[in-house]
């Protein structure tokens, strides 16, 4: 194949599929959906529960590794025992480190929650002091019919 047969081709393909610009996003759902996101203060606040009842289980866990090194001896005892410490205690920061970021995750779950109502409070607020200050304004004309 020559040369120019080789580019002739590349460039016909490329002719085919043109670049275009995607955003990373989800793929609209077939059917039509409305694109309307609905958030509530009770849907944090559930959310914010769920994730902060996993650190019951967690307390269980972390007890239940504590109950399994009980007898299992010194590290000074042997190679085995002391492995195993260290492997209890590096799983011991790991499972606490979990516990403190459920705790972190499900307070700021929480605060969303509670300042996205305080936000929509807010607004809806703002729109109702300027449907005070400009709902009485005078038609243009002097007029005040059935057309304003």
């Amino acid at each position: 194949m020559a040369w120019e047969e080789w580019e002739q081709l590349k460039s016909d393909v490329a002719a085919r599929h043109t670049t275009r610009m995607q955003l990373n996003q989800v793929e609209p759902a077939p059917g039509g959906d409305s694109g309307t996101l609905v958030s509530d203060r009770p849907t944090w606040a559930r959310a914010g529960h769920d994730v902060g009842s996993l650190r019951e289980g967690i307390g269980k866990a972390l007890t239940a590794l504590s109950e399994g090194q009980d007898g299992i001896g010194t590290e000074g005892g042997c190679r085995t025992a002391a492995a195993q410490k260290e492997v209890h205690d590096s799983w011991q920061r790991y499972i606490k480190s979990v516990n403190r970021r459920c705790g972190r995750i499900a307070g700021l779950l929480e605060k969303v929650g509670n300042d996205q109502v305080r936000t929509d409070e807010a607004v809806m607020a703002r729109i109702s002091s300027m449907r005070v200050a400009y709902e009485d304004t005078p038609a243009v004309g002097g007029g005040t019919g059935a057309g304003r």
